[in-house]
């Protein structure tokens, strides 16, 4: 059995930038495992620009932003294995995973970062009825498809759901001569970022019907049409309200669940709301010496976001490996009045230097409103908010000294406040 001090699962954004934190802190004994065939993860095929205003202060597409940090690996030396696919993780820190080159592999890791990103949630998931014809395909996979392999899905297109995938084909297959005739959203609001829905949709006159779903599909062998209709609101179709709309392809952008079936095999313990792992302020799982990052442990709008965080968990990992334990509990930081969760879900003080960001997301359209930070009954901050969106993650930064301020908190509370 082959042993080495960090094993990082998944070479993406996330895997990358755990691996350069854990690297800066002197461990050299790092691999990483990547089932494609090459490192970059997802933004290989995201061609489009935005990425990296956060952490090179500049406009990046995302296969350029992914080379900064492949390049960095390789500077460093960071071995890695392409083609090889995790299969099993125990909570004994035993990967077995499996490639074309070495067969069956057995690795015991003194510590294991997780950073295998997120999948697209599937028709299956979402039920809509219809007939099984060709024609139909998650976003990401039509992404694939024009960008890396050079086909395109169809020419009359409709996408159901508005996250930032859907939104940025919606452009995408416009600006490769196909005709987008809606993309339509199930909640009364989008799921994407405020300016993907400028950029994407209403630069190029893409219709966006909010509290609106598919009800219907047709065609044999391939996608002739599909039924919408507008959604009261329990999300129930409104008879009355059906349109026809022909079209030869349907993207489906309905949501992004983590990718946990590894974690889960290692009974690291998982949100219900998030489906990713709970961690503390080290992104420690607890799992003892599992640490999470990225998408797998929730989705983030911004991959900027996800490296920030991933070369902390690097960091915490390779202190872990130094000696230094994580409490797996602390102060519990608890989302409620209008936020869903938090990311992290405890925090032990004495690890924090200076400050940490605590990430979360609300659950509905919030106009002029507050959010509202308690230790226990005393609210230290509250901060004005034109806009809240569950689209966007919000962060905000506890400082070192607010936790001393307030030695013996039980509780964190985050809340949505009308004043």
């Amino acid at each position: 059995m082959r042993q080495h001090d960090i094993v990082i699962i998944g070479g993406g954004p996330a895997g990358l930038a755990a691996a350069i934190g854990a690297r800066e802190e002197g461990i050299e004994d790092i691999l990483i495992l990547e089932r494609d065939n090459c490192l970059g993860g997802i933004l290989n095929q995201c061609i489009h620009n935005g990425f990296g205003l956060h952490t090179f202060k500049e406009e990046l597409t995302g296969p350029e932003y992914a080379e900064r940090f492949v390049d960095k690996v390789k500077e460093m030396n960071v071995p890695y294995k392409l083609n090889t696919m995790v299969i099993d993780i125990n909570k004994d820190k035993i990967i077995t995973a499996v490639n074309e080159e070495d067969g069956i592999l057995e690795i015991k890791a003194k510590s294991i970062i997780l950073a295998m990103g997120c999948r697209e949630r599937p028709r299956g998931a979402i039920n809509i009825p219809g007939s099984r014809c060709a024609g139909i395909y998650s976003a990401g996979a039509a992404q694939k498809f024009v960008n890396i392999d050079g086909y395109m899905p169809g020419k009359e297109v409709v996408i159901l759901g508005s996250g930032d995938i859907g939104l940025i084909m919606a452009r995408r297959m416009t600006l490769e001569g196909a005709k987008v005739k809606a993309v339509v959203e199930l909640m009364p609001y989008s799921g994407g970022l405020k300016r993907n829905i400028v950029q994407c949709l209403d630069d190029f006159g893409i219709p966006l019907k909010l509290a609106h779903t598919v009800t219907d599909i047709k065609g044999k062998d391939r996608l002739e049409g599909v039924t919408i209709a507008k959604v009261d609101e329990n999300r129930k179709p409104i008879k009355g309200t059906e349109e026809y709309i022909p079209c030869d392809t349907l993207l489906l952008s309905v949501g992004l669940v983590p990718e946990n079936e590894l974690s889960a095999k290692a009974d690291v313990e998982l949100s219900q709301v998030t489906g990713g792992p709970i961690v503390n302020e080290s992104l420690q799982t607890n799992i003892e010496g599992v640490f999470a990052c990225g998408n797998v442990l929730h989705v983030h709008d911004l991959v900027d976001y996800v490296t920030e965080e991933s070369v902390s968990a690097g960091k915490n990992a390779a202190r872990y490996i130094n000696g230094q334990t994580f409490n797996k509990t602390g102060i519990e930081v608890i989302a409620t009045n209008g936020a869903r969760y938090t990311v992290p879900k405890f925090i032990n003080p004495e690890n924090i230097n200076k400050l940490i960001d605590l990430r979360f997301r609300v659950g509905d359209v919030y106009k002029d409103n507050y959010i509202s930070i308690y230790f226990d009954e005393v609210r230290e901050m509250h901060i004005k908010k034109r806009i809240l969106t569950p689209g966007e993650m919000e962060t905000v930064k506890l400082t070192k000294a607010l936790f001393e301020k307030h030695p013996d908190c039980k509780n964190i509370t985050v809340k949505v406040e009308g004043e």
